[in-house]
């Protein structure tokens, strides 16, 4: 289970915290991304019982098939993954064409995750993407011809300019696609982002709770009636196409990041990050490159991950270890109150998990729970 981080974007997006950058040493970052590579060869291998690759940012898409190529090729198990993720953006689909996602389906990739957001000209304005609705559409129709059969679209929900009406067109138009997987989320206010500066200087106010929760609703309901397994909070999929690779974050699967500002989990225990970072080639040659910290996660901190993670999700975790890490007395109460309810899956044994009406205040369950 592997994540490679990529830094780079064209513009930056108003909400956005990610660590990103304009300028792209792209031929020194690959160069630095193939040396930790071969660096961490031995703890990739131990990582790889989920065989899945998920290269995100940033923006992927901007960077050029041969920078791609050189990284996927450094990495063990080739073009082999059960599967294989690249986050793009609708304009570079648009602008680089079919020619380029052949060139990705080539190297491997066999699922697809567009970064959409909205429908709505405006909102996309508002959000300084570089996309219209239009090519939104078009970048998901080339996707298409080129034979890529699994696509997870995303979308933001949660603005105070998002009425009713526009919200409900913006799941028609994304439904009418047909897209395999849905991510949503609802827009927050992260630090150091231009949203957070808006709202500093009054610019901005954000949307109510209850506008909140009524989108939330919208959401699950639409989606409910098309077929639609809502399998964790943020995550729609059509039977089947859940992300495996997402998935296996929420049940604590040991992981590699690579690349700038990419975090890492090794055994259970062990979470590691990389320091934020651009490589750039020095004047003799040499990569100067980020560099890798860890910490030794405490008993206290696998446990609260070992609660929250899986109650995002709509399988939970087995009643016998959630009491073991939260009491008795606790889930006993919740289960009382309806906000946590039993389930009996595959295994036959029970189940807590949080019922879906209740996703949208699963952080306030939880944290009684911890």
């Amino acid at each position: 289970m592997i994540y490679i981080h990529v830094p780079f974007c064209e513009s930056f997006c108003t909400y956005c915290g990610f660590f990103s950058v304009v300028s792209r040493s792209v031929d020194a970052y690959a160069d630095a991304v193939c040396q930790e590579i071969e660096e961490r060869r031995e703890e990739i291998a131990k990582t790889l019982s989920v065989n899945t690759l998920y290269i995100g940012g940033g923006t992927p898409s901007v960077l050029p098939l041969d920078v791609l190529s050189k990284v996927i090729h450094a990495l063990p198990g080739g073009d082999r993954w059960d599967e294989f993720t690249v986050e793009v953006n609708p304009e570079d689909i648009v602008e680089k064409g079919e020619e380029y996602v052949s060139g990705l389906i080539g190297l491997g990739v066999n699922r697809i995750s567009m970064g959409i957001q909205s429908f709505d000209d405006g909102i996309l304005r508002w959000m300084n993407r570089r996309h219209d609705s239009a090519k939104a559409e078009e970048a998901f129709h080339i996707l298409r011809r080129c034979g890529v059969e699994n696509i997870s679209i995303d979308l933001i929900f949660g603005l105070p300019q998002l009425s009713e009406a526009l919200w409900s067109e913006t799941l028609d138009k994304a439904l009418a696609l047909g897209p395999e997987h849905i991510s949503a989320y609802q827009l927050s206010v992260e630090e150091d982002s231009a949203l957070e500066r808006l709202i500093k200087r009054g610019k901005f106010t954000e949307a109510t709770d209850d506008q909140c929760r009524s989108q939330y609703d919208c959401l699950c309901s639409r989606l409910a009636k098309a077929g639609y397994r809502h399998y964790e909070i943020s995550n729609f999929a059509l039977p089947g196409r859940e992300a495996v690779h997402n998935s296996a974050y929420w049940r604590r699967v040991p992981y590699v990041g690579l690349g700038p500002g990419a975090h890492s989990l090794s055994s259970c225990s062990v979470r590691s990050w990389n320091s934020e970072v651009i490589p750039r080639r020095l004047r003799d040659c040499s990569i100067k490159t980020y560099s890798r910290e860890e910490e030794i996660l405490t008993p206290e901190d696998i446990r609260i991950e070992r609660i929250m993670l899986p109650l995002r999700t709509d399988n939970g975790l087995p009643e016998a270890e959630l009491r073991s890490l939260a009491g008795d007395t606790t889930v006993d109460l919740l289960l009382s109150e309806g906000v946590l309810e039993r389930s009996i899956g595959l295994s036959k044994d029970p189940s807590i998990r949080i019922p879906e009406d209740h996703f949208f205040t699963s952080d306030d369950i939880i944290r009684q729970l911890i």
